[in-house]
């Protein structure tokens, strides 16, 4: 979890492990050439640079040389993304430099290494290595800030390397006029010329009235869904395979036949609900009859259709508790006529049950640093049962270790972890946080990942994991992402009851960008994930209402899982976690003793998931001492906020 300052040493040591290592596979050199596109922004544009949410410009001051640099406007939703895709040689290593300014400004390459610094108030050169793939013959270069912490600007960035074959920037030619080849009451088939490519067309898509129909490899294409004695429009577009599109070709139009078969089904018949939850109803019906055949049925809630299926049967999901609902039915034949709706049945939904589920209680633990206290210690001092070890990060290649460096078994953490059993507590592992080697980019797939989790979750018999997922090279590694929700779908397949835990950043507002897109995502993949837990700090102000803020983004990411997982309210809290950092943060925001104390309260009154912090071992007073790896910032009496967490249950 959480905080940039939080091991720095055992980053240093990673690091020098990783430099150490590096001797001994020497890679093709690159000569020292720039291969980046207006690398110092001297164009006055971002020519050669696309940034997110349009929050790059290019200023006249300040600037490190010439005339001209970056800024990235950050908000408290985007991190104000730059990149440049360039062309690279295989096996081949590359030197990324670049001058910056600001709070938390990184530099790397997507998929590779990265480098940042959490503040310059001059110009700062940051630098990075990396080694590109057997088969990879593109880079793409990253600048960004982090949320919240203000505008970042950089200048005079160089990537050296030789260059490689440039991308493919042409369009392929217009396909030629479609023909109509043949045409039914409910489809279309469509024949065209071919486009050419300087590379080689790799598809062509299909528009109906200007919406993509359908997409295929050769030329000749049939449109089904149509509605009889309907005219419609269709134009082909050729697409290669470095995604460039070519202009429409000219447009058809068709109008379909009659319908040869007008006969509608009869209506089904006694509609009645099976069964009833605060969010969904289960529905049935009597089977309806057609001249040719029943194809579907048509699921209308309050007059809007909302799910269609083949059988007689239907859950209609997404409700509200304690609303009443009118459903009806209609069947469909292949024809595409419909019946008359059955009867109307009225269904009020029950009220919502607090759900049970999974509860836990636990601060962070930390080896690494911070004159780690005995846990034993702790747990007598203020009844806490659980800690969550921080962290399992990757060691030569995929094998998970503690910190890259300390042994899964006959270490410390697993002394810890002993301790913490025999005084009747247990742990959870938290693979990943801010910095250091993780096992996300590390593993090449997601068996490859799952195979890492189980590792730990076999040395240790496991009942949960906690997935700590932050920063450019996983968080906002979409193909990181997903590569650890499948992961953790097969954690789940191959371990019945264990539990897992994602953690993540969030803005006061809620979930940012990447976390919307895990949330989405997770449910997409299907990785059922157990808790999504966010990190409420770091805003970006030191003069934030941490209990409101904290209280503000939670409700964020409970409207995010409704909306996702269509559930209510209670169901979304009970899978919701909070992770805060007690006393003083990165930003110099101040979590009270009555803040965490309010936090905790709200977090029972509804039900939510999991309550931690960074850190135990921060979680000794010292009043005015700034921030530091082992006391708060604050005055407290030593273990304070454990023990008020302690006093969550859920």
């Amino acid at each position: 979890m959480h905080a940039p300052n939080r091991r720095a040493t055992a980053v240093g040591a990673a690091a020098l492990l990783l430099a150490t290592a590096a001797v001994a596979a020497v890679p093709s050199s690159a000569s020292a050439a720039n291969v980046l596109t207006n690398p110092g922004f001297e164009t006055g544009t971002l020519s050669g640079w696309s940034c997110s949410g349009g929050l790059g410009s290019v200023v006249s001051t300040p600037v490190h040389g010439g005339s001209k640099a970056l800024a990235g406007a950050v908000s408290a939703a985007d991190n104000a993304k730059c990149v440049q895709t360039v062309a690279v040689q295989p096996s081949t290593t590359y030197s990324l430099s670049g001058w910056v300014r600001g709070n938390y400004v990184y530099l790397g390459v997507t998929g590779g290494t990265s480098t940042w610094t959490p503040a310059a108030a001059d110009w700062k050169q940051l630098t990075v290595s990396f080694t590109t793939g057997a088969a990879q013959t593109s880079a793409e270069v990253y600048l960004n800030g982090w949320f919240g912490q203000g505008t970042y600007y950089a200048d005079d960035i160089s990537l050296d390397g030789p260059g490689g074959t440039p991308p493919d920037t042409q369009a392929p030619t217009v396909p030629g006029t479609p023909i109509a080849t043949g045409s039914s009451a409910t489809q279309v088939s469509l024949s065209w010329g071919a486009s050419t490519d300087n590379v080689g067309v790799t598809a062509y898509d299909v528009y109906k009235n200007g919406t993509l129909a359908t997409s295929v490899t050769g030329t000749t294409a049939t449109v089904t869904g149509l509605t009889a004695s309907t005219a419609y429009t269709f134009t082909v577009k050729a697409r290669d395979l470095a995604g460039n599109t070519s202009a429409a070709s000219n447009p058809v139009s068709v109008t379909t036949p009659s319908n040869g078969d007008p006969t509608a089904p009869t209506a089904p018949t006694n509609l009645v609900a099976t069964a009833t939850a605060s969010t969904q109803v289960s529905l049935s019906w009597g089977a309806s009859t057609d001249n040719v055949g029943v194809t579907a049925y048509d699921v209308y809630k309050n007059g809007t259709l909302t799910t269609s299926v083949t059988g007689t049967t239907a859950t209609v999901t997404g409700l509200t508790a304690s609303t009443a609902y009118t459903f009806t039915v209609k069947a469909r034949d292949a024809a595409g006529n419909a019946s008359a709706a059955s009867n109307a049945l009225a269904v009020t939904t029950p009220p919502t049950t607090t759900p049970s589920g999974f509860k836990q209680a636990a601060p962070y633990l930390y080896n690494g640093w911070g004159n780690p206290p005995a846990a034993a210690t702790v747990m007598n001092a203020t009844g806490i049962k659980w800690f969550t070890l921080a962290f399992v990060l990757a060691q030569n290649g995929c094998n998970p270790t503690w910190d890259s460096q300390r042994p899964l078994l006959n270490g410390v953490d697993q002394q810890t972890i002993n301790a913490v059993r025999a005084a009747g507590g247990d742990v959870v592992p938290s693979f990943g946080g801010w910095s250091g080697n993780k096992l996300g980019p590390n593993c090449a797939d997601a068996t490859a990942l799952a195979g890492a989790y189980q590792k730990v979750i076999d040395a240790y018999g496991l009942k949960a994991i906690d997935i700590d997922i932050e920063n450019t090279d996983e968080f906002e590694n979409y193909t990181v992402q997903d590569r650890i929700l499948n992961a953790l779908k097969i954690v789940k397949q191959k371990n019945p009851g264990i539990k897992t835990i994602v953690t993540f950043g969030t803005a006061i507002s809620g979930p940012t960008d990447p976390g919307n897109r895990l949330i989405e995502q997770s449910k997409a993949l299907g990785a059922d994930i157990d808790v999504f837990t966010i990190m409420p700090f770091d805003f970006g102000n030191a003069s934030t209402d941490m209990y409101a803020a904290t209280v503000s983004a939670a409700n964020g990411l409970k409207n995010k899982l409704k909306s996702v997982y269509g559930w209510d309210d209670a169901t979304a809290y009970s899978h919701i976690g909070l992770s805060g950092m007690n006393g003083l943060s990165d930003n110099n925001e101040v979590t009270t003793i009555a803040n965490w104390t309010a936090i905790r309260d709200w977090a029972n009154t509804n039900h939510i998931a999991r309550l931690a912090f960074w850190s135990v071992n921060r979680d000794r007073g010292c009043a005015g001492g700034g921030l530091q790896e082992t006391c708060s910032g604050i005055a407290q009496s030593d273990w304070q906020f454990t023990s008020i967490t302690a006093g969550f249950t859920g």
